[in-house]
C-alpha cells in the first residue's frame, strides 16, 4: 500500500523536499523506497507557491518501476519522458497542480491503475484510449468538459470515476467499455447519458448525483442486468419516469437482494416512492 508521501522530509534556503513512494522489481523481488522530490520556492515565494519537479532519479528505472505514488506533492507537469516506465502499473497522481497529461501517455502498455484525483487536468489526450490494460481509472475533482471518445478503447476498465468536474455528457464511445461495473459522475453537469450505456452488462453502480439529469436511456434498467445501485439526487428527474421504465422490478429485485432490505441502500422505495437516490 502507499505510504504518506508529501511529508516534507528537508528544507534549505531555496528548496524544499518531500517523498514520493516507487515500487521497484528487479527479478523476481519487489522494493519499496522513498524518493526525495524537490520543490523551488520561486524566488522566495511562500511555501503555498512552491512547485515540485519530476525527478530524473525515477526516469533512470526506467523498466524496473511497478508503482509510482506522488500523492499530496505540489506536481506540476509530467514529462514525456515517463514513457520510458514501460511496465509502470500504478499511477497515482492526486492531489497535485497537473494541468495536462503528456500526449505520449498511450506508451504506458501495463497501466491498471491511473489515479490524478484533486489536480487541474481541462482534458484527457485521445491516447489515453491506448492504455488497453486500464482497470481504473479516477480523474474526479478536476477541470475536465469531456471525455475522448478513444475511451471506449478501454475494455478492461472497471472503475471511471469523474466526480467533481464540468462534464456535459458522457461520449457515445463508453458503452464499449465493456467490464465497467462502477461509473462514478457526481457533481457534472451532465442532462442525459448515452444510449450506448444499455451495453455495459457489467455495471453495477451508477452514480449521478447533482447532476442535471431530466432522463436515462429507457433500456436501461432492462439492459443492465447486473445493476443494483442507482444513485440520482439532485437531479430533475421524477418519481413517476423512473418506475415507468421497463425493467424497474427486476432492478428492484436486484436491489433489494443486496441490500437485504436494509434502508441505507442508494435506492429505497416505500409507499411514498424513492426516499434515496432520486430527489422529487
Amino acid at each position: 500500500m502507499p505510504v504518506e508521501c508529501h511529508r516534507p522530509i528537508v528544507a534549505d534556503g531555496a528548496h524544499k523536499w518531500w517523498e514520493i513512494q516507487i515500487e521497484i522489481e528487479w527479478g523476481v523481488s519487489v522494493a519499496r523506497a522513498l524518493i526525495p522530490v524537490r520543490a523551488a520556492s520561486l524566488g522566495g515565494a511562500p511555501p503555498a507557491l512552491w512547485r515540485c519537479a519530476f525527478p530524473d532519479e525515477v526516469l533512470d528505472l526506467e523498466r524496473s518501476v511497478r508503482t509510482l505514488d506522488f500523492t499530496h506533492n505540489k506536481l506540476v507537469d509530467i514529462p514525456m519522458e515517463i514513457s520510458k516506465l514501460i511496465n509502470l502499473q500504478r499511477l497515482i497522481l492526486a492531489d497535485n497542480l497537473i494541468e495536462r497529461l503528456p500526449m505520449n501517455l498511450g506508451k504506458l502498455q501495463s497501466l491498471k491503475v491511473m489515479t490524478l484525483d484533486g489536480n487541474r487536468v481541462s482534458t484527457l489526450p485521445d491516447e489515453v484510449g491506448q492504455l488497453v490494460k486500464l482497470e481504473r481509472l479516477s480523474i474526479s475533482g478536476n477541470l475536465l468538459l469531456n471525455l475522448p471518445e478513444t475511451i471506449g478503447s478501454l475494455r478492461n476498465l472497471v472503475l471511471l470515476n469523474v466526480s467533481n468536474n464540468k462534464i456535459k455528457s458522457l461520449p457515445e464511445s463508453i458503452g464499449s467499455c465493456f467490464s465497467l461495473e462502477e461509473i462514478q459522475a457526481d457533481e457534472n453537469s451532465i442532462e442525459e447519458l448515452p444510449s450506448s450505456v444499455c451495453n455495459l452488462v457489467h455495471l453495477k453502480s451508477l452514480c449521478l448525483n447533482n447532476n442535471n439529469v431530466k432522463q436515462i436511456p429507457q433500456n436501461l434498467l432492462k439492459d443492465c442486468k447486473s445493476l443494483q445501485n442507482i444513485s440520482l439526487h439532485g437531479n430533475p428527474i421524477s418519481m413517476d419516469y423512473f418506475q415507468q421504465m421497463e425493467g424497474f422490478e427486476d432492478f428492484e429485485g436486484r436491489r433489494k437482494r443486496k441490500f437485504d432490505k436494509q434502508i441505507d441502500s442508494n435506492v429505497m422505495i416505500n409507499s411514498k416512492g424513492l426516499d434515496e437516490g432520486v430527489d422529487l
